[in-house]
């Protein structure tokens, strides 16, 4: 089994409400129970102008990684994510693999660790919650370096409940 590490966004159709869906696939495919962080609420990166609600997920799983991708990408579709999206823009739901184990992956369809996830602290504060120790496996930076260094946004825990 892996442990894998998710990252969750969603600002439209209903976020909180994205999460808590996405988060119970998780759980299904999975088949035990997900460690998730808090809900935060960032301000958007880009043109959006709605605030995103995201979170990362911790699971194990004995897919292989292009069959976590794959899945992810059908579960993105099933809750209204077309598959061809602009970067950057609003959308109702959001998977990224950004850890798989301690490995480092590139294919032509996927990149892990996440190419773009030492830049989020959307993605960063929620990963230090669940994974206080956690180190890049290219870097070997600790979580909390990598938020030190992370460009600056406006993000706040919720009171969201899953």
């Amino acid at each position: 089994m892996a442990r894998v590490v998710i990252a969750l966004g969603s600002n439209l159709n209903d976020p909180h409400q994205q999460l808590r869906e996405a988060g119970n696939f998780l759980e299904d495919i999975s088949g035990k129970e997900v460690v998730k962080s808090s809900i935060y609420r960032s301000e958007p990166v880009g043109p959006s102008e709605h605030d995103f609600l995201n979170s990362v997920a911790v699971l194990e799983t004995s897919l292989r990684p292009e069959e976590l991708f794959e899945k992810l990408k059908e579960q993105e579709k099933k809750q209204g994510r077309p598959s061809r999206y602009p970067k950057w823009t609003a959308r109702t739901l959001d998977l990224d693999i950004i850890a798989w184990d301690n490995l480092v992956i590139e294919t032509d369809s996927l990149i892990i660790p996440h190419q773009e996830y030492a830049r989020r602290l959307f993605v960063l504060l929620p990963l230090k919650e669940v994974l206080p120790d956690w180190h890049d496996p290219v870097s070997a930076q600790h979580v909390e370096e990598l938020i030190e260094q992370a460009p600056r946004l406006q993000i706040d825990k919720t009171t969201l409940n899953w």
